[in-house]
């Protein structure tokens, strides 16, 4: 079988097993959130955190909870990484320095996993298992919460309030976030990923010299790695360590546990709002994106031509031969249309215009379909403005799910799509500009450039993935990505938020001839078209400059 014939037998594979998902764990997500039953370890949990699950909030109630429960995370995996070298379980190593512990702290809990660090050779197994892994639940949870507090905007009427934080946070960890991950590690681990408490061992010589590697409880966390896409990695390699990534199965399977619950919440978004056929609308976008941005990957990267590519059948530097060409670049279109970040292969090692398709994925906004929670608000923000195109080319009221897209609904919109671009395309700007930041470009030309606008694009989007060649533990950059990761979440949540509130105040306006049908096949291609659009028209200067040049050139 050709290596082209395995990689679409794989993505075959993949979507018949994600379609299989799709409808049983939409549905039990929409249960999970529309419950009015509190199990007795939620019970617990709301009596120690002293919460009132059956209190409503209103939208600045809910962000004032979301902030502040962020907050205390942040605060509290920076203290837990300041005093590692005094906690048990550290395996030696010493406690991480201010500025690496603030960028990890806000990594982990915005849901980026941006890592600066070697994992194997900086974090011990308290920080790993009680700071890194609990953060992977819980930023996963937040994101959803925000996500179901949108669909409840849309779903209700005469009313401000959006739910409870406390008890979307609670629900999302223990009924779906941990039953999942506990299958998915004992999946992975007889897959044949690593499962201890091990201290560090010499595993035999290399190149003259012995090897040391430390053990860790490497599936357990990689299983919510995927599936909350956080993406942050035991080791330095991430999934192409083979410890944590060891076959091929396992690849696939980790790519499933990625894209399995942002492509189910649209059954949650559909079955929440009394329309399936509008989850399906939505699905559709995603799925085309997705499909589209994977079969351009697996073309760029096998049909580059060249002696040395043509010999090894395709672009197989930075690649994992266990992996191949399409296994990894199925992983690579997966991790960065969603939040996840995490890598079975090094995106800079990539083409010129694979590298570029990558970027374009985060530049998105990791829509299709994007992060646990983030990705659904983010393709309903994008609805709304393809709502308001076409009222505007018809010169009728736009309406969404029977609410009218007004002067403030369209302001919030705006604002959420505007921020995101605001601190990549500006942070790139200021590195580029400064001497120091350069220094850490391993290339220089349109490489170069692609090393600084992918670690911001990483950021700001809440992605985590690293593009290598670029030394990003330096005290500039673990500032400033850890600002744009911080602003990158939050911000927007603001407007998401605001946004719901809004939508729940309204009446709901009854459907007439004139009424754009949002469940049809057309209207998912404006949907699709609107976010194309808008992004190539915001990012392609800078693309431009990066990939696209280096693309054309070689």
């Amino acid at each position: 079988m050709s290596p082209q014939a395995a990689g679409i037998l794989q993505l075959t594979a993949l979507i018949a097993a994600l379609a299989l998902a799709y409808r049983p764990l939409g549905d039990y997500m929409a249960k999970v959130y529309s419950s009015e039953k509190h199990y007795a370890p939620e019970k617990w949990i709301y009596k120690v955190i002293g919460a009132n699950p059956a209190a409503e909030m209103r939208w600045p109630s809910y962000l004032r909870a979301v902030l502040a429960f962020s907050a205390v995370s942040v605060l509290f995996l920076y203290l837990l990484q300041r005093i590692q070298g005094s906690l048990p379980g550290s395996l030696g190593f010493s406690s991480i320095d201010p500025d690496q512990a603030f960028n990890t702290a806000a990594s982990f809990v915005a849901n980026t996993n941006w890592q600066s660090y070697y994992g194997e050779q900086a974090m011990g197994h308290v920080v790993q298992t009680g700071g890194l892994a609990v953060q992977n639940f819980l930023s996963a949870a937040v994101g959803m919460a925000v996500a179901v507090a949108l669909v409840r905007g849309f779903a209700r009427s005469r009313t401000g309030e959006l739910g409870n934080f406390w008890a979307d946070l609670v629900r999302g960890t223990v009924r779906i976030l941990v039953p999942i991950s506990v299958i998915g590690a004992i999946i992975l681990v007889a897959c044949g990923a690593i499962q201890n408490f091990s201290g560090i061992h010499q595993v035999g010589q290399f190149m003259g010299g012995t090897q040391e590697w430390n053990g860790g409880a490497v599936a357990s966390q990689e299983a919510i790695k995927e599936l909350g896409t956080n993406g942050g990695g035991y080791f330095n390699a991430n999934s192409a360590h083979p410890f944590e990534n060891p076959n091929p199965l396992s690849n696939l399977f980790e790519i499933f546990l990625i894209l399995l619950i942002p492509f189910a919440l649209t059954r949650t978004f559909g079955r929440m709002v009394g329309s399936l056929r509008q989850g399906y609308a939505i699905l559709g976008a995603m799925a085309v994106i997705w499909i589209g941005f994977t079969a351009l990957m697996m073309w760029t990267e096998f049909a580059h031509r060249g002696p040395a590519f043509e010999i090894a059948g395709g672009a197989m530097e930075g690649k994992e031969t266990r992996f191949g060409i399409a296994g990894s670049s199925i992983f690579a279109v997966a991790t960065t249309l969603t939040s996840t970040g995490a890598v079975n292969s090094f995106h800079s090692s990539y083409t010129g215009f694979g590298g570029g398709i990558t970027m374009l994925g985060m530049q998105l906004g990791e829509i299709a379909p994007g992060g646990v929670g983030s990705g659904l608000y983010g393709m309903l923000i994008m609805a709304v403005i393809a709502v308001f195109l076409a009222g505007l080319m018809v010169g009728r009221t736009p309406e969404y799910l029977g609410k009218k897209i007004g002067t403030r609904q369209i302001k919030l919109a705006a604002c959420y799509i505007l921020i995101t671009p605001a601190l990549v395309l500006g942070f790139t700007a200021v590195a580029m500009a400064l001497p120091t930041p350069a220094d850490s470009m391993t290339n220089s030309g349109a490489h170069g450039f692609s090393e600084i606008l992918y670690a911001y694009t990483s950021g700001a989007n809440n992605n985590g993935s690293a593009f290598a060649g670029l030394n990003a533990d330096t005290e500039w950059f673990n500032t400033t990505i850890g600002i744009a990761m911080l602003l990158g979440r939050f911000v927007p949540m603001v407007f998401v938020l605001a946004l719901a509130g809004s939508l729940a105040e309204q009446k709901p306006v009854p459907e007439t001839a004139g009424t754009l049908r949002t469940d049809k096949p057309l209207y998912a291609g404006l949907l699709v078209g609107t976010i194309l659009i808008i992004t190539g028209l915001t990012y392609f200067p800078a693309l431009a400059l990066g990939p696209l040049a280096e693309g054309l050139a070689s």
